[in-house]
């Protein structure tokens, strides 16, 4: 049962909100949605399995609710309160707005922080070494000799993070550090970790002293996922410990398949092995021939294993098994069985070269802690060596992934070859899994103390068994399921209107008829939105329709012409000052694009969203879905195309006063079958269809 004491800090949260906020009007929905995660967190739904799974419409106001619900009950309870968002946009909101807002209306003291990744923040001691002069050994490790401006840079960061005024964070200097800059200077977890003297006082130590003394952590999918998969509890707080609240849920699945997956290209780490060969005898002497012999001779002659495996397996690869794109994908994820074989040896091999390499690094740590070698040797040297650990974990894991016998029971691994675009003549091995959910519910949401996942999209089709199977959450077991719509008056506020039109997007000439409709349905519309399917029909239309616009003062502002920032800014400007303004987009402008009040007032989606499924994984997950009697059609692209179509429609209110209207260009939502089941998952817009 939940605690009176947490049910009287929630009540005194809501009374002192509305004495902080000016026309602050109580929603029933989101005093619901309050109510609903206390009662899960608080286990009157299942004891273990505390679990709400939520899709809150546009308005309802999700943060302040899972903040009201949450976090008095896990201060409490001693609990953390771990929020993951998919985009930096909205832990912005949530750093600079929500959550202050939060810290004035709670009665009880308590603290928050942002978490980044280790990558994000630099290692002092290597940005001290980078401008030490002609170290040749930290020089070695430029991939390319530096610029004079890049070691001029790196001293004005040197200065400023000696003198307090930078904190040795990415994203907190002023200016785009470039990438071949920050990769000498990123902090790493090997050669740069608090046990080390010199690291003790790095940014990334710092930041985790913080981060572990917090009450609420704001932390982005990718970092959880890079937590869970080192065993949860190192970069983050135990999950036993933490309570997750998921915000942004739709997009966890693709993220957790991507930490999933492993790459590596054939003859390039064949090169990079090969350096490291040549530095394997200085790290034997600094880690003492005495102790470190036998580790020098085990890393030395799996590397020269590798290198000419790794050549050869590049030389047997037949070009006639390629795509035009470029790739050779393996049919089930079977390899052939020569390169079964090799997968097997490489397997070994980078597992072994990677063992041996790591008790290397581990005895030179150890002599420069008891300072039997200098930190001028020692420390470059722990870099390196860092560096190549990173560069053989990567390897190792995908050739174990290479060799790893296809389950059973469950999908195969998507594996393929892939044309490198960089290097003449080499290539790149791929592995991903086709389903992550028993890996989320196995590192995840079986150890935590509890779970909230919410989005304003996670059904498909009006069910929630879509995302549930890509996630590994179970229907049963306890779960609470909740879908409350958005409180906006959609019937009076805006139409979807679907036009007569004579061709359906697949035909041929589709094209030709959007340039000839469009202006139609821009003529006297003060904000637009039109929604494209691929780049090419979007800059096809758009250079086609520019006399049309000048002809009219319309100002046609097309994604790719100029950054999304500079695009919004325009189109802002053109609202204010009352010119016509249309904005076209493809599919990255139907999510996480705001626009309220006179910024729309006019969204065109020229097709439903189906994805062709392209990728080698998508295309392997069809194979897998029809080698089991299934239609890959009816249970992928048809539930996906859901999603994004409300994402898309999602566009247009964003406020309870806005209005306007939704033209959907694509008349199979009333000629195919699965057009009735789209069309009903959709906001309930009042329906104008045009009858031929």
């Amino acid at each position: 049962m939940l605690h009176s004491q947490i049910k009287r800090d929630i009540k005194q949260c809501y009374e002192n909100l509305g004495n902080q906020l000016d026309n602050f009007i109580p929603r029933r929905a989101q005093n619901y949605l309050v109510a609903e995660i206390a009662k899960t967190l608080a286990g009157e739904y299942h004891k273990k399995n505390r679990m709400l799974v939520a899709e809150a419409g546009t308005g309802i106001g999700k943060s302040l609710s899972y903040l009201l619900g949450g976090i008095p009950f896990a201060l409490f309870n001693n609990k953390k309160i771990l929020i993951s968002t998919a985009t930096v946009a909205l832990q912005e909101q949530l750093i600079n707005k929500d959550l202050p807002l939060f810290n004035r209306i709670f009665p009880k003291e308590f603290s928050f922080i942002l978490a980044k990744g280790r990558q994000r923040y630099c290692c002092s001691h290597k940005l001290e070494l980078s401008v030490a002069g002609d170290n040749d050994d930290q020089m070695a490790l430029w991939q390319e000799k530096p610029k004079k401006s890049d070691l001029e840079l790196l001293t004005r960061m040197k200065k400023a993070y000696e003198s307090g005024k930078w904190d040795g964070d990415r994203d907190a200097w002023p200016k785009q550090i470039p990438d071949r800059i920050w990769q000498q200077i990123v902090a790493d977890k090997h050669s740069c970790h608090a046990g080390l003297p010199k690291h003790r006082q790095c940014p990334f130590a710092k930041a985790r002293e913080h981060l572990d003394k917090a009450d609420v952590i704001i932390a982005n999918h990718a970092l959880l996922m890079a937590d869970i998969e080192l065993g949860g509890g190192v970069i983050l707080p135990e999950p036993e410990q933490t309570i997750y609240v998921i915000d942004e849920a739709h997009h966890l699945p693709q993220v957790a398949r991507d930490f999933s997956s492993a790459a590596a290209s054939l003859k390039g780490a064949a090169n990079w092995l090969e350096k490291l060969n040549q530095s394997t005898a200085k790290f034997a002497e600094l880690a003492d021939y005495a102790k470190a012999g036998r580790f020098q001779s085990a890393l030395q002659d799996n590397i020269q294993h590798l290198i000419p495996t790794l050549r050869q397996i590049a030389t047997n690869i037949d070009p006639a098994h390629f795509s035009d794109d470029g790739i050779y994908r393996f049919e089930h994820g079977e390899l052939p069985q020569w390169l079964e074989e090799e997968a097997k040896g490489c397997k070994e091999a980078s597992k072994k070269a990677l063992q041996a390499l790591g008790k290397l690094h581990d005895l030179i740590s150890e002599r420069l802690k008891d300072n039997e070698i200098s930190a001028r040797l020692g420390e470059p040297a722990l870099s390196e060596a860092g560096f190549y650990l990173q560069r053989l974990e990567n390897l190792e894991k995908v050739w174990a992934l290479m060799a790893q016998p296809n389950n059973k029971k469950g999908a195969p691994l998507a594996r393929w070859i892939e044309k490198s675009p960089d290097r003449d003549g080499d290539y790149i091995i791929e592995v991903s899994p086709l389903e992550v959910g028993y890996r989320l519910d196995q590192l995840l949401w079986s150890r935590a103390a509890g779970s909230i996942l919410v989005s304003a999209t996670l059904r498909a089709l009006n069910q929630f068994t879509y995302f549930c199977r890509q996630a590994g959450i179970s229907e049963s077991d306890g779960v609470r399921f909740l879908a409350l719509a958005s409180p906006f008056d959609y019937q009076n506020n805006a139409r979807l209107v679907i036009p007569a039109l004579p061709l359906e997007p697949q035909a041929d000439k589709f094209t030709d008829l959007l340039i000839k409709v469009l202006p139609e349905y821009l003529e006297g519309e003060t904000a637009s939105l039109v929604l494209f399917s691929s780049y090419w029909q979007m800059n096809k239309v758009a250079e086609s329709l520019q006399a049309t616009a000048k002809k009219n003062k319309w100002q046609l502002l097309v994604q790719g012409e100029e950054s999304r920032t500079v695009l919004l800014k325009k189109h802002k400007e053109n609202c204010e000052n009352k010119v016509p303004s249309i904005l076209f987009g493809t599919g990255s402008f139907s999510e996480g694009l705001d626009l309220p009040g006179d910024l729309l007032k006019n969204l065109i989606i020229t097709k439903i969203p189906f994805a062709v499924p392209t990728s080698p994984v998508e295309e392997a997950h069809a194979e897998y879905i029809e080698s089991r009697g299934g239609n890959p059609f009816l249970q992928i692209s048809v539930p996906e195309a859901s999603k994004k179509l409300i994402q898309s429609a999602g566009r247009l209110l964003r406020k309870e006063e806005d209005s306007g209207r939704v033209v959907l260009l694509d008349r199979r939502v009333i000629s195919r079958r699965y057009g009735k089941a789209l069309l009903d998952s959709l906001p309930p817009f009042k329906r104008i269809i045009e009858h031929k």
